[in-house]
């Protein structure tokens, strides 16, 4: 019963927590399905018997069995959408720091603009290229 009670507390903490962060800007589905899982949650802590039930249900030897597959799919599921999403930022921020570089360079022949090139450099380039 005493587990009960701080499993319980738990879910309710992580689900304030994730509540408060999510601010106005969070979307409607993500609510709902943190609010599912809260319910799911609270249901297998007060009735640790329905995964028995849900194991034998779909052909799987134990509850606890079944709660690891579950886990196991979800996590796959996180890391798979994680990874989708640093790509996409990390593809944002190269194009961003391309796009201030090139803002940043000045324009040739204009007042105050220095040389791309070293005066010196220029000449190790041109042999280099056979001019």
């Amino acid at each position: 019963m005493l587990i009960q009670i701080l499993l319980l507390v738990g879910i309710a903490l992580v689900a304030a927590v994730l509540l408060r962060r999510a601010g106005a800007r969070h979307q409607a589905i993500r609510r709902l399905a943190l609010v599912a899982f809260g319910a799911f949650a609270v249901t297998s802590v007060i009735f640790p018997n329905i995964w028995n039930a849900l194991a034998r249900l779909v052909g799987v030897g134990r509850g606890s069995d079944l709660l690891l597959y579950g886990t196991i799919m979800v996590l796959l599921g996180y890391m798979a959408t994680s990874y989708i999403r640093f790509r996409e930022l990390e593809n944002r921020f190269t194009k961003l720091a391309r796009r201030i570089a090139l803002d940043e360079v000045p324009a040739p022949g204009k007042p105050g603009s220095s040389s791309a090139v070293l005066p010196g450099a220029q000449a190790d380039v041109d042999s280099a290229v056979g001019l």
